[in-house]
């Protein structure tokens, strides 16, 4: 009989948040990071092993843009207020204006997140500008192949074909330097979140379709939404997959409120999406498994809200350790120095300072 090994269970925690231009101020992320113990996530304390923040319209004046250079983001810091005192360590981020994007670790996985790097794709104005389009952030987790993409697309109705578009972009445009992993959909897991701006079809009006909100035909609405259409019809997002969303539409609010700004038609706007490669290799095995997709109606700071998800992922192999799955995956052992020779000597100071 032979015997199989889980080389790695980690369950990670995604955010897709578009936050209006505004600054974090007071915002606690208790709730939205499940930090009161409402998580899903099995294992110790059921506590997320990755946390992943995908923001969108972050600091897009160029003043701002300048202070990131030498400082984290306002948004960077307010979640560090809240996870690193957790034992959570900030593994990378990467910005295009204002698309931001933040992962976060708890620092025993540390020397298993090799070979990462960022990625950025601009769609706004032809390609020319990054108010619009994506960044990402991918390494070698356990040896898989990961990578984590936060895009903003082009927004309003009408503008399904930009939105389309957008997306054929950022795979065209993204390359990462690792042999294997060149492009996005070589990983072996791929999440893709963001502000991905897929409206309603149909020619009812705002009121019409926060009506049927209020009723609770969710169902009918869904039908009609433009993200599920291009998915279906293999224009864009048909590799990735997506838990049917059972919360209401998550734009557009008026700012301060759980109220819908009737300029705009209601729309799931704000989305998580994600593809596992399941059989890839012989005697490896892939697994991804959602537990929870929901919105976060109680925040109000911007005209959207905060959509989260979490996922169990799995690597399991016969007579396999995490290197050999490296060596398979990658082509090779990896050269890169462990990540941890660096951040956890920062990370023990520190703990001793708090």
């Amino acid at each position: 009989m032979v015997s199989t090994s889980v080389i790695a269970e980690l369950c990670i925690y995604i955010v897709t948040w578009n936050v209006g231009t505004n600054y974090p101020g007071d915002v606690g992320f208790s709730d939205m990071l499940s930090l009161n113990g409402t998580s899903l996530c099995p294992g110790e304390q059921n506590r997320p092993d990755i946390y992943v923040l995908g923001f969108q319209e972050v600091n897009i004046k160029p003043k701002h843009q300048i202070l990131n250079i030498f400082q984290d983001n306002q948004w960077t810091l307010k979640v560090r207020e809240f996870l690193s005192q957790r034992d959570y360590v900030k593994i990378e981020t990467a910005q295009l204006q204002g698309i931001l994007l933040n992962v976060w670790a708890l620092g025993k996985h540390i020397d298993n997140m090799n070979d990462i790097e960022t990625e950025t794709t601009k769609t706004g104005l032809g390609g020319l500008w990054g108010n619009k389009g994506a960044v990402s952030v991918r390494m070698s987790l356990y040896g898989s192949g990961v990578t984590f993409v936060n895009s903003h697309l082009a927004a309003h109705d009408e503008n399904l074909k930009e939105r389309v578009i957008d997306y054929n972009q950022i795979l065209d445009n993204h390359r990462y330097k690792v042999r294997k992993y060149n492009t996005i959909f070589d990983h072996d897991f791929v999440f893709w979140l963001g502000d991905l701006n897929f409206r309603l079809n149909g020619n009812d009006s705002p009121e019409d379709v926060k009506t049927a909100v209020e009723q609770g035909n969710l169902d009918d609405l869904f039908t009609r939404d433009q993200l599920q259409m291009v998915r279906e019809a293999g224009n864009a997002f048909s590799l990735l997959n997506e838990q049917k969303p059972t919360f209401r539409p998550t734009f557009k609010y008026v700012e301060g409120t759980s109220d819908y700004d009737l300029k705009r038609r209601p729309a799931w706007c704000d989305r998580i999406l994600y593809r596992v490669q399941e059989d890839k290799y012989p005697d490896i095995k892939l697994e991804l498994q959602q537990l929870s997709y929901k919105s976060h109606p109680q925040y109000t700071l911007s005209d959207h809200k905060p959509v989260t998800a979490e996922f169990k992922l799995s690597i399991k192999a016969e007579h396999h350790t995490s290197e050999d799955i490296y060596e398979m995956t990658h082509g090779g052992s990896s050269s890169e120095t462990p990540l941890s020779s660096v951040i956890i000597v920062l990370f023990s100071l520190y703990m001793a300072l708090h």
